[in-house]
């Protein structure tokens, strides 16, 4: 079989498990057509206001996919085509399903925000658990998707403008995430999505069209499965699980699902809203996956671009090289778009949450400002941090919350009865995976030897499991009976 035909079939996986896959679980969650949404019910004219389908879904995709489903593939490929099983298997079962039940819950609870849906069917420990794991989470991401553009727009204003540097880049972005932070969502976000959503659509189809033209030959040239080639010798287990998350399975995309929520008209539309914007991207991890084993000539020259200056040095190189200057000043800045479009709403995310555990309305301007100057005054002091240590808690803390949130979904499904089944597989899955890894990662986990790290990882997730088990059946107090 010609090694293209991989990508082809990766990418018809991600196709149909949006036709198929996506039914069953609608199905399993069961839809309430006739029910009102919080988007009616609460309507405020900031956070919760009806918005038409294709624009929700736009802004829910342009909302998850930050540098996420670039920056985690394009690392994760250098682990080999086992980064195609996790991104399209991941993807399917896990990912899409979780963004759906984290939207969807959502709904049901009149546009919760994650800790609350976690506390509502987990207790309240989790919800406080979750609490910290999302504000915590929704820091690093801020930071994480302004760096990572500042450095990209750097690279490409150097030769026009000298004092575009990266810190000013870096400012005017945080500027943005500020505005875009404590306005109403469909002044800024709901009204610029749409142009953003222009780009995404180019770098993704730009990039794709371009290596079946320049590399169809080249496709996976040195990737071989079954084969680990990774040139620092890492374990795929469970390290290139946690490498590519978004693209696979995120658990930020639940702290943003609600945003959405509050925004939607009808429950029927939370399949393509949900799901189908976790399977779109899907896809462009799958792409950009495709361009770290196609595009260089062996895993070490991959890992020196990326040693070189973070995955947006290879972004910028293969995007030139494929699309020639003005193709891949296109694509650059569609990947651009990705960070920025989801650094914005990871600010919003963490002001809602931070005053829900408050009890502090945010209707009034100054009561959102109140929130939102100290957060950022903190987020601008970690952005100073190292790039790499930053993307290390990112990912671990991204899929711990993901576990939290399946388990949680899981216990929802489980006490009405529900097959539980497609939430909890992935959760004991990603469980021990995240345990395995800090357990491993020497930087910031204890650093135990691999294999005793994944005996830890396989008993914890395996006493989670047995604990929701035994458990998850127990009604919760305080939470709500109507759902």
């Amino acid at each position: 079989m010609p090694r293209v035909m991989w990508f082809v079939i990766a990418a018809a996986g991600l196709v149909l498990g949006y036709l198929i896959y996506s039914v069953f679980v609608e199905r399993v969650f069961g839809l309430q057509p006739q029910r009102t949404t919080p988007a009616h019910i609460h309507a405020d004219g900031v956070d919760f206001i009806k918005m038409p389908k294709w624009k929700l879904w736009l802004i829910q995709l342009l909302n998850i996919a930050g540098v996420g489903p670039v920056f985690g593939p394009i690392m994760g490929a250098l682990y080999g085509p086992a980064a195609l099983l996790w991104i399209v298997l991941g993807s399917v079962f896990a990912g899409a399903v979780h963004d759906y039940f984290s939207g969807m819950l959502s709904v049901r609870y009149s546009g919760a925000n994650v800790p609350d849906i976690v506390g509502y069917n987990l207790g309240k420990i989790a919800k406080w658990v979750m609490r910290g794991f999302a504000v915590l989470l929704l820091l690093l991401v801020g930071v994480v998707f302004a760096t990572a553009p500042a450095g990209l727009l750097a690279e490409l204003s150097v030769d026009w403008v000298d004092w575009l540097d990266f810190k000013v880049w870096l400012g005017i972005i945080f500027l943005y995430y500020f505005l875009a932070t404590i306005v109403p969502i469909d002044k800024i976000i709901g009204r610029i999505y749409p142009f953003f959503g222009a780009l995404l659509l180019i770098m993704a189809v730009g990039i794709t069209v371009m290596l079946f033209v320049d590399d169809a030959g080249r496709f996976y040239h040195w990737a071989e499965w079954g084969v680990n080639p990774h040139p620092e010798q890492l374990p795929l287990w469970p390290v290139m699980f946690i490498t590519i998350a978004c693209g696979a399975l995120s658990g930020f995309h639940a702290t943003q699902s609600p945003l959405i929520a509050r925004c939607m008209d009808n429950e029927r539309e939370g399949r393509l809203v949900f799901y189908g914007a976790m399977i779109a991207e899907g896809f462009i991890a799958l792409v950009w996956a495709t361009v770290g084993m196609t595009f260089y000539e062996d895993p070490a020259a991959l890992n020196a671009s990326i040693k070189a200056g973070t995955a947006s040095s290879v972004v910028y190189e293969a995007s030139h090289a494929l699309m020639g200057s003005f193709g891949g000043l296109l694509a650059v800045l569609g990947v651009v778009v990705l960070p920025i479009t989801s650094g914005d709403t990871a600010f919003r995310a963490a002001r809602l949450t931070i005053a829900e555990m408050i009890r502090l309305p945010q209707l009034s301007l100054f009561k959102r400002l109140s929130i939102a100057v100290p957060l950022f005054i903190i987020g601008i002091a970690l952005s100073q941090i190292d790039f790499g240590v930053i993307w290390r808690y990112f990912g671990w803390s991204n899929q711990t919350l993901a576990a939290i949130m399946l388990w949680a979904s899981a216990a929802y499904l489980l006490r009405h009865g529900k097959l539980h089944w497609i939430c909890t597989l992935p959760a004991v899955f990603i469980t021990a995976a995240s345990v395995s890894y800090i357990c491993y990662q020497p930087s910031m986990g204890l650093g135990l030897s691999i294999v005793t790290s994944d005996i830890v990882g396989a008993i914890f997730a395996a006493v989670c499991l047995g604990a929701f088990l035994i458990f998850g059946r127990r009604p919760i107090a305080g939470a709500p009976t109507n759902v």
